[in-house]
């Protein structure tokens, strides 16, 4: 059972960057593809983007596309989220989720296991 910590939240101005982490452990990360989604408020949560097991597929919202960049280092059991040209709307929890062999899904029920969120707010 993998459990999973994100980290790297805060407050920024708009248009600045941040870099989020999601830290794995008690699972074989290598087998999991990690998906990053985000929940603002009186919303219901969302894709953000998506890595497969080796790095080699990823998958963006739209809403993200050009801006957001996830990545992984199988080395040190973590997921990245580098977030540039922030805006208001992506103000919201993000949340970290692995899902065992997987793809690069947008799909939240493929997903089994999720951190506990790291709240992300944009100052316009």
């Amino acid at each position: 059972q993998v459990q999973l910590v994100e980290s790297g939240g805060g407050l920024v101005q708009a248009w600045g960057s941040l870099r989020l982490s999601c830290a794995a452990s008690g699972g074989t990360f290598s087998t999991y593809a990690m998906g990053w989604f985000r929940q603002a408020p009186g919303k219901e949560r969302e894709f953000v983007a998506a890595i497969n097991w080796s790095g080699g597929s990823t998958y963006y919202a739209d809403s993200v596309k050009g801006r957001f960049t996830i990545s992984r280092d199988n080395a040190k059991n973590t997921v990245y989220l580098q977030m540039n040209s922030l805006k208001p709307e992506d103000m919201a929890v993000y949340y970290c989720a692995a899902q065992k062999y997987g793809t690069s899904s947008p799909l939240q029920y493929e997903y089994h296991h999720w951190g506990q969120g790291t709240q992300v707010t944009v100052s316009s």
